[in-house]
C-alpha cells in the first residue's frame, strides 16, 4: 500500500487536508489498474497512447489526458473537469504523483 496526502484551498480560502491509500495496482502491460482509497473508493485506468498518457475512471464514465504522473496541478485540472468533483479529481491527482516512482511506460 502506498499512502499520500491531499490538500485543497477552497475559493471561500479555507483549506482541506485528507489522506489516501494506493490499494492495488494491477499491471496489464499495456496499461495499469489501480485502486485508490480516500474519501471516495476510486478504480483508475492508466496507461500510455500516442497523445501521452491518459487516465480513465469507468465508474465515472470519465477520462482525460495526463501530463507527467507528478504533474498535480495539470492532472487536478483536467480530473477535476471531467470528473466534476474537486475531491475526487485531487485524490487521484496525488495518487498519481505517489506513484511516479512505481508506474512505468515504454
Amino acid at each position: 500500500m502506498i499512502q499520500f496526502h491531499c490538500s485543497y484551498c477552497w475559493d471561500d480560502g479555507s483549506n482541506d487536508v485528507w489522506s489516501g491509500t494506493v490499494d492495488q495496482i494491477i499491471d496489464f502491460g499495456s496499461h495499469y489498474e489501480v485502486f485508490i482509497l480516500s474519501r471516495s473508493s476510486l478504480r483508475v485506468l492508466i496507461g500510455k497512447s500516442s497523445s501521452g498518457l491518459f487516465a480513465c475512471l469507468p465508474d465515472f464514465s470519465a477520462g482525460c489526458h495526463l501530463s507527467t504522473l507528478k504533474d498535480i496541478f495539470y492532472n487536478s485540472e483536467r480530473l477535476i473537469r471531467v470528473l466534476d468533483n474537486v475531491v475526487d479529481g485531487k485524490t487521484v491527482a496525488c495518487a498519481l504523483k505517489a506513484l511516479e516512482s512505481v508506474l512505468k511506460f515504454n
